[in-house]
């Protein structure tokens, strides 16, 4: 996978400032699994002292979207990509340093893959989990990504 954690961060800070502004942070990324990591501070928290849900969302999506961007990338297809649905369970205050780590990367590889050869959109369902520094579990979203091979305009 030619995605590193460094062209990920950098292109946070230009394409996506407000993550990057927030602490958002790619730690790790490989074929199966990424890993963000974000601490609650003044510029992400919200009025209860713990992390604004919405910079945790931005850090979870990160994970799964940073997974089926390097997919797409190396299927050598033009595939479009976009979040079609998604939800969250919040289970205890983010505060301190957050983790969130998505395993879904088999998923999205057999969705590219079944894209390619039918020609038809796909849907694939990632789950990002956000941990403390004591391993408990804050947060966990679930994001439904559609993904379909851009069809070849005629001239």
């Amino acid at each position: 996978m030619n995605i590193t954690p460094r062209k990920l961060n950098t292109f946070l800070l230009f394409k996506l400032p407000s993550a990057w502004i927030c602490g958002v942070r790619v730690k790790n990324i490989d074929k199966t699994s990424c890993t963000v990591n974000v601490k609650h501070r003044w510029i992400n928290q919200n009025p209860f002292n713990s992390m604004f849900w919405a910079v945790q969302g931005m850090a979870a999506e990160l994970t799964t979207g940073a997974l089926v961007t390097g997919y797409i990338r190396n299927s050598g297809k033009k595939i479009s990509m976009l979040v079609a649905n998604n939800n969250a369970t919040f289970t205890k205050k983010a505060t301190g340093r957050i983790t969130f780590l998505c395993t879904d990367g088999h998923l999205v590889e057999d969705a590219i893959k079944k894209a390619v050869e039918t020609g038809e959109g796909q849907t694939v369902w990632m789950k990002s989990v956000g941990t403390n520094k004591d391993g408990v579990e804050v947060s966990e979203f679930n994001f439904e990504w559609t993904i379909k091979v851009k069809s070849k305009k005629s001239k």
